[in-house]
C-alpha cells in the first residue's frame, strides 16, 4: 500500500507539472519549448491515469503493473525528446538541426532494439520487460546526453541562465533516477529507490516550473558581465 508520503510526492509532482504547463502556454517562447511542454503534459496526464488506476484496480493488480511500466516508457521517451530539444535549441545559430533530428531518432531505435536483445529470451511478460528494460536504457543514455550537453554548455561559454538551469535540473533529475534503477537491480524491493525515483520526479518539474516562471529568456549569467569589455579601460 501507499503511504502518506507517497501521495504527498504524487500531488506535489502533478501540482508543478501543471505548473510547469501553464507557465509554457502563457509565455511567447512557447514554441522554442514546445518539446518541453509536451512532456511536462505528458507526465501530468500519466500521473493522473496511474492515480486512476491504483485506485481502480489496486497497487498489487496485473492491470496496474502494465500501466506503469509502460507509462513509464512513455514518459522516459518523452523526457528523451526534450533532452534533445535542449540539444537543438543550444545548436540553434550552427544550423544542425536536422542532423540532431535524426541522430535521436537513431539513438532511439538503437536503444529499443538492444532492449529487446536483452529480453528477448524471456518468454513471459515479454512486452512488461521490454518496457522496462527500455526505460532504464534511456535513463543511462539520458544521463550521458545531459552530461555531454553540459560540457557543450560549458565548452562554448553559454550564459543563457534559463537554459543552463533546464539542463542541470535534467541533469540531476537523469542522474537520481540511473542510480535508483541500478539499486533497484542490485537490491529488489528496496524502499529507498522508489522514493529516489519519486523525489526526482518532483524535483524535475519543480525545478522547470521555477526556471520558467523566475527566469526571464532574456536572463544571463554573471559570466556575461565578467566577459564583457569595460568602457572605462
Amino acid at each position: 500500500m501507499l503511504s502518506p508520503v507517497d501521495y504527498l510526492l504524487w500531488f506535489a509532482s502533478v501540482f508543478f507539472e501543471a505548473a510547469v504547463v501553464v507557465c509554457l502556454f502563457r509565455s511567447r517562447f512557447l514554441t522554442w519549448y514546445l518539446p518541453l511542454n509536451i512532456c511536462m503534459l505528458g507526465a501530468l496526464l500519466i500521473g493522473i491515469g496511474r492515480f486512476v488506476a491504483l485506485h481502480h484496480f489496486g497497487f498489487l493488480s496485473l492491470q496496474y503493473r502494465y500501466i506503469y511500466y509502460f507509462s513509464d516508457a512513455l514518459s522516459t521517451v518523452l523526457l528523451y525528446f526534450a533532452i534533445m530539444a535542449l540539444y537543438q535549441i543550444m545548436f540553434k545559430q550552427m544550423k544542425v538541426s536536422q542532423y540532431i533530428r535524426a541522430g535521436s531518432i537513431f539513438l532511439l531505435g538503437a536503444t529499443a532494439l538492444f532492449s529487446y536483445l536483452v529480453i528477448r529470451d524471456h518468454k513471459t511478460q515479454l512486452l512488461t520487460r521490454f518496457a522496462g528494460e527500455l526505460s532504464q536504457n534511456l535513463y543511462f543514455l539520458g544521463v550521458v546526453l545531459t552530461y555531454l550537453l553540459w560540457g557543450a554548455l560549458a565548452k562554448l561559454r553559454e550564459t543563457r541562465t534559463r537554459l543552463v538551469q533546464l539542463i542541470l535540473a535534467l541533469g540531476i533529475y537523469f542522474s537520481v533516477s540511473a542510480i535508483a534503477y541500478a539499486l533497484r537491480n542490485m537490491f529488489s524491493d528496496l524502499p529507498v529507490a522508489r522514493l529516489l525515483v519519486q523525489l526526482a520526479g518532483t524535483f524535475l518539474p519543480l525545478a522547470w516550473a521555477y526556471t520558467f516562471w523566475r527566469v526571464p529568456e532574456e536572463a544571463r549569467l554573471a559570466l556575461a558581465r565578467l566577459a564583457a569589455p569595460n568602457p572605462n579601460q
